[in-house]
């Protein structure tokens, strides 16, 4: 047993290579095998919390202060641990959301160098 760290889509497909997964499943999963970990400053309460939200649904996270559940204050910090697939899902969900988290979803994006256009549908050869 080992554990892998991955960096990019280019070593999270050598890995699956190695292994001798087909190219259209390493496609659709290399983005799953990459982990990152963003501290966003200052994001107002209201919006914090939907972001929260959004990551949990795509089964991420998002830590926030506890005053953010009560709104007591007016900012937070974010803390978001993702994988870029999911970070994407949330991307496209956010980019659709109030409060200024549509420039937000685009900065994430531009950060990890997720491309928002649709993926072509893969087939087995």
């Amino acid at each position: 047993m080992e554990e892998l760290m991955v960096a990019d889509v280019q070593a999270a497909g050598a890995y699956m290579a190695e292994i001798g997964v087909s190219p259209a499943g390493a496609a659709i999963m290399q983005e799953k095998m990459i982990f990152r970990v963003l501290r966003l400053r200052q994001v107002p309460t209201k919006a914090a919390n939907l972001i929260k939200q959004t990551f949990l649904s795509k089964g991420a996270d998002a830590a926030v202060s506890v005053h953010s559940a009560d709104l007591s204050e007016p900012f937070t910090d974010v803390l978001l641990f993702a994988s870029i697939y999911q970070y994407r899902q949330a991307v496209i969900s956010l980019r659709r959301q109030p409060w200024g988290l549509r420039e937000l979803a685009e900065d994430i994006a531009a950060l990890l160098g997720i491309s928002l256009e649709i993926k072509q549908d893969f087939v087995h050869e």
